[in-house]
């Protein structure tokens, strides 16, 4: 679980987004970000025990700073009004799959995973894996477990996929939507109040554990 004094700093910040304000509350930050860094270590013992891949990271290889990267961005805005943290093989900046945990108050908060924002050649690698055994990634996307924690299966947004079917494969086939994905992601809602409940932690990582079979097809795609 999370301290609500965790969720309640991420809200003033939302309403106080800038540096001034910030570095007067710097030990409410540092307060909020160890609180946050005790639940990721949490989740890295727990995606362990069923994955081996993310025994070895530690809280640090696995959230991100809270500040913007602004230098492309109309939004001016200093500061993420969000805290999250990806449990990757190799750590936060690696090209494999992995599970993500975004917090975030106002009923944004949200688990899940994938393989999101690829580098091309990953993601010509995962499209051929598909192709060549979409039995196997048919059954891991409708198996039990994944739909009960994933309702709406793989994220299918139009605007995260490609008009037609990339170039070599049948528009017919069977697997024809799944290539032209651009993000290969499952997400789930966490309502506000199971942030700070004890059970938050176990079924956070029950979401992750019927995740791990598309992490680890996907990750054999681009090895």
């Amino acid at each position: 679980m999370l301290h609500s004094s965790t969720l309640l700093f991420l809200k003033k910040l939302k309403n106080n987004n800038n540096k001034p304000w910030f570095d007067e509350h710097k030990e409410e930050y540092l307060s909020a970000k160890n609180d946050f860094e005790n639940f990721v270590e949490k989740i890295i013992h727990i995606i362990s025990l069923f994955d081996n891949d993310i025994k070895e990271l530690h809280p640090k290889d696995c959230t991100f700073r809270i500040n913007r990267d602004i230098r492309f961005s109309k939004d001016k805005t200093p500061y993420k009004t969000n805290m999250g943290a990806s449990f990757n093989r190799g750590g936060k900046k690696s090209i494999f799959s992995g599970y993500y945990f975004h917090l975030q108050p106002g009923g944004k908060s949200f688990v899940g995973g994938g393989l999101w924002m690829p580098e091309p050649i990953a993601l010509k690698k995962l499209r051929q894996e598909i192709d060549y055994c979409f039995p196997e990634f048919k059954k891991i996307i409708t198996n039990a477990s994944f739909k009960k924690q994933y309702a709406g299966g793989l994220e299918m947004n139009k605007n995260q996929m490609l008009v037609n079917v990339p170039k070599g494969y049948n528009k017919e086939d069977e697997a024809a939507s799944f290539l032209k994905l651009k993000n290969y992601v499952a997400i789930k809602n966490i309502p506000d109040s199971l942030l700070t409940n004890s059970a938050l932690a176990k079924d956070t990582g029950q979401a992750f554990r019927a995740l791990m079979p598309l992490v680890k097809f996907i990750n054999r795609s681009i090895e």
